[in-house]
């Protein structure tokens, strides 16, 4: 059977978000680019984009629910069901999956008592694995309301989820304190952060990818000769010029670590 139209807000949280909402129209040239930032307007309303939040979008744009509709279950960071005040992801991309990332997620699955994108009892916790999110220098990761939490091991990750359920104070390993989903949902929907201190917290990336950005900058880069792992005891201090700057480089073959197995061409074009 079809649906019955949503439901809309009541009076005053209608108002309310139609005055959010004129403010981040105002900010695009077309209204219409204002969807994605209305959309986190909502969730910051119910922690979760509704019927009646799709409806409020489409009314205040002039477009379609189903235009909406379309948007909203195209990015993962739209939830579609109710979550809880934390969605803690963890990364199973590959470098974080070999890392611990799929120990990490198959153990807070079983601590926890909850599958992939479900919601422990008391509303606290959402637990998803998520792609990745640039962070490979600190594998594994694990992010609480897109806040890092780095180096994660299965003990920590089950200390980190623990406190969050018993409302202790849990700060991130870098960036912008940590707040609920809904705080964080208003925060993306473009309004200001108005904790103390929460604008000027920062999160660096690691020295591996920065050498990207200093060889940009016409930056001198210091040579490194990975030497093969099996090659030195792990124990033994490291020599100069063959650090790693990040622990996950390993050496490649190529032609430069191994004349064997020569990089390009190895024969002529059409053969």
């Amino acid at each position: 059977m079809p649906q019955l139209p949503a439901p809309d807000y009541p009076a005053d949280v209608r108002a309310r978000l139609e005055t959010d909402a004129k403010e981040v129209i105002a900010r695009y040239p077309d209204s219409r680019s204002a969807l994605l930032p209305l959309l986190h307007l909502t969730q910051s309303e119910e922690g979760y984009v509704t019927r009646t939040g799709v409806r409020f979008c489409a009314e205040m744009l002039g477009l379609t629910t189903a235009e909406v509709t379309a948007v909203s279950t195209f990015y993962s960071m739209y939830r579609r069901k109710p979550s809880g005040d934390y969605q803690v992801g963890v990364c199973t991309n590959t470098l974080c999956a070999v890392m611990g990332g799929d120990a990490i997620f198959d153990e807070l699955k079983q601590h926890l008592g909850v599958g992939n994108n479900e919601t422990t009892e008391d509303g606290k916790v959402t637990l998803e694995h998520i792609e990745c999110n640039a962070a490979c220098d600190f594998a594994p990761v694990v992010m609480v309301n897109w806040e890092f939490f780095d180096n994660q091991t299965v003990e920590s990750a089950k200390r980190l989820v623990d406190d969050l359920m018993a409302g202790e104070q849990v700060t991130p390993t870098r960036g912008a304190p940590l707040c609920t989903y809904k705080e964080t949902a208003r925060i993306l929907a473009g309004f200001p952060d108005e904790r103390p201190g929460a604008v000027a917290a920062t999160g660096g990336a690691g020295p591996a990818s920065l050498i990207g950005l200093k060889l940009a900058k016409g930056e001198a880069v210091p040579a490194r000769t990975p030497a093969p792992r099996d090659a030195v005891p792990r124990d033994a201090p490291p020599q100069p010029g063959s650090e790693h700057l990040s622990s996950h480089d390993a050496p490649q073959r190529t032609a430069a670590s191994d004349p064997a197995n020569p990089t390009g061409p190895v024969a002529e074009e059409g053969k």
